[in-house]
């Protein structure tokens, strides 16, 4: 009981140093204790996550209902979510019953790891270590996110992501190129638009065709 306690205060600390590292309006201690939704959410929800693994009925989801109710934000007790977990703003988070999520992941407000459908089993996605998902991104089904992918704002993903990728858009589309600063955090206001770069590629490969017929008409 004395190492979980332990191990249990260990992650409460990781969990408080990351917002200082993550969001630069953390001022002080005993703003990120009182003010932070997300905190508080992640710390019921590995209370909870606990007394789930322990086969204890009932009780984990009154402890996720009125952490919902108090933050906003809803996290499954049987989800398994890693160290230095991060939930910016928060407002509007559902993550279901068998997410897993890695070590050092970012997810903003309105964000959903979700299911697609009423199938027993793995029907919720995993996410690997390093992962950030932008506000009111939706990612859905049993699908798996790599390393260090990073999700734009509003996008929906269905599918699998292979790691170091940035995937925009509804459906979600894979952006080959790296959209991120010089400390790896992705730049949410310069995500290309995939489907508007396919529309200007085909555009000028008619300028090319119109020119090429403009020239077989003059000869």
């Amino acid at each position: 009981m004395f190492k979980l306690i332990k191990r249990g205060i260990i992650k409460v600390k990781e969990d408080i140093q990351v917002i200082y590292d993550k969001d630069p309006a953390a001022t002080n201690i005993f703003e990120v204790l009182l003010c932070y939704p997300g905190l508080h959410a992640l710390i019921a929800y590995r209370f909870a996550h606990r007394l789930h693994k322990w086969h204890i009925p009932l009780l984990p989801r009154i402890i996720s209902y009125i952490t919902r109710i108090i933050t906003g934000i809803e996290i499954h007790p049987g989800a398994r979510i890693g160290r230095r977990f991060f939930i910016d703003h928060g407002e509007g988070v559902v993550i279901g019953e068998t997410t897993t999520i890695g070590n050092d992941v970012l997810i903003y407000q309105q964000v959903t790891l979700g299911g697609t459908g009423k199938e027993h089993g793995k029907r919720h996605p995993t996410l690997g270590n390093n992962v950030i998902v932008g506000a009111g991104a939706k990612v859905l089904g049993n699908i798996k996110l790599g390393d260090f992918v990073r999700v734009g704002a509003g996008s929906v993903v269905v599918e699998d992501v292979p790691e170091y990728s940035t995937v925009v858009g509804i459906p979600g589309r894979i952006v080959q190129r790296k959209v991120l600063d010089e400390n790896g955090i992705l730049m949410h206001n310069r995500i290309p638009d995939p489907v508007k770069c396919e529309i200007n590629r085909l555009k000028y490969e008619i300028k090319e065709l119109k020119e090429k017929i403009k020239d077989i008409l003059q000869m």
